[in-house]
């Protein structure tokens, strides 16, 4: 006998299906919440990563150099000011904890919008089309910036190249296309979250909507939902509540107090010692191949160049030079940073004016014992120079730097991100010789 009873349908085995992808919290107000939370946090992520670079100023030739104001996409560089010493702590801090809380934002959002993806036809318009390409820069440039950044801050530099000009330029191809599709979804989402905060029930859009003519059905909602094991409002909250973690497992980097919460933190780092010298750094002079006989009283000599020549001189004649000191943190482009401690040494106008420039501190290129790594050299801008508080330091907290503090010198510059602040110091060149 023939069995009538009816089949139960089989899933659609091709992504591109509505039917495949059923999960039932999936759909335009799901994905608005999450996009609005990006838009605000990614902007503010993209701003203090402007401001990162320009507080660093690399070198991006051939489209940017180190001169402010120069460059297709330098166009906003500026001398970073030396004031207010936490300036780039609190800049730095905020674009990587912020960064790292958004991770699980991003994912579910990206989770969220997978129909889309798939969507067929692949265009159909010359606009949908340019809306397409525009989304595979936007997925592509968002896992390529967040990838990289967490890597970064990991001390993992695993990158064909420098991260800073790959992050960079990255930073433009992502925020550009990021910008578009914001023009575009933006009006859409706020529309959603309203209907959603008026109990308005969610469903594919037909053509007569609640906000008028729909231009396309909503294929983010299954036409055949699987039974939903957690609502919207819960996925929403577990989204939160991981954001909420990464907050609290990241943000003691930061904070000296808080330090061993980073649980995140590459390992070790969270425990620099104890006394004077007992505070946070990125680099052993070991990992750096500083050799102790370099840095040895008979060995160790700075060499200043200046427009009247060439002087040098010995960790003594440095202490026997007038003396300065300043309170100062430090802060690193990896985001983590330090409460100000209290630095002693030669002012660098002072080390300026020993090789003609009394009364005019110019640039100064900074060079370092250093071998290993990527950060052998650095540069700071007249201004910084010109600041009292800029020193070449000799001592930290009432006692002499510890070689992974960078003994015999380091240059330690108020609001400075940490790679400008050169630890071994070997030459430093006073203006553009």
């Amino acid at each position: 006998m023939r069995d009538h009873a009816p089949r139960l349908l089989s899933s659609p085995a091709s992504p591109t299906s509505p039917g495949f992808w059923r999960s039932p919290l999936r759909g335009v107000r799901f994905t608005a919440v999450l996009g609005l939370v990006l838009l605000a946090g990614i902007t503010v992520m993209f701003v203090t990563g402007l401001v990162s670079y320009a507080a660093y100023n690399p070198d991006l030739s051939p489209v940017n150099d180190k001169t402010p104001d120069k460059g297709i996409l330098g166009f906003y560089l500026f001398a970073w000011p030396t004031g207010p010493t936490w300036l780039y702590r609190l800049t730095q801090g905020v674009h990587v904890t912020l960064g790292l809380t958004l991770i699980p934002v991003l994912l579910a959002k990206l989770w969220s919008v997978v129909p889309r993806l798939f969507a067929l036809p692949p265009a159909r318009s010359l606009a949908h089309a340019l809306e397409r390409i525009s989304l595979l820069l936007l997925v592509g440039g968002a896992l390529f910036e967040f990838a990289t950044g967490v890597l970064n801050i990991q001390l993992d530099y695993v990158f064909p190249g420098s991260f800073y000009p790959l992050h960079f330029y990255g930073a433009w191809v992502f925020f550009t296309a990021f910008v578009a599709h914001a023009v575009l979804k933006t009006p859409a989402a706020i529309s959603a979250v309203r209907r959603m905060r008026a109990g308005e029930p969610e469903g594919p859009e037909g053509p007569e909507g609640p906000e008028g003519p729909a231009p396309e059905p909503d294929v983010l909602v299954s036409p055949r939902p699987a039974e939903p094991t957690v609502s919207r409002r819960g996925a929403l909250w577990a989204v939160g509540g991981g954001s909420l973690l990464l907050f609290a497992t990241s943000v003691g980097r930061s904070f000296d107090a808080l330090r061993r919460t980073a649980l995140l933190a590459p390992h070790g780092w969270a425990d620099p010692g104890s006394g004077p010298n007992g505070f946070q750094i990125n680099k052993t002079a070991a990992y750096a191949g500083i050799a102790p006989a370099e840095t040895a009283a008979d060995a160790w000599r700075l060499v200043v160049r200046g427009r009247s020549g060439t002087v040098r001189l010995s960790r003594a004649d440095l202490l026997a030079l007038p003396p300065a000191s300043a309170a100062l943190p430090i802060a690193c482009v990896e985001g983590w940073s330090t409460s100000a401690q209290w630095w002693r040494g030669v002012r660098l106008r002072d080390l300026a004016a020993l090789v003609g420039f009394a009364d005019d501190p110019p640039d100064v290129f900074v060079e370092s014992l250093q071998r290993h790594g990527a950060f052998r050299s650095g540069a700071l801008r007249a201004n910084q120079v010109a600041d009292g508080r800029s020193l070449l330091a000799l001592s930290v907290n009432g006692e002499p730097l510890s070689p992974d503090h960078g003994f015999p010198a380091r240059v330690i510059v108020p609001a400075a991100p940490g790679v400008l602040n050169t630890k071994w110091v070997a030459r430093l060149t006073f203006g553009d010789l």
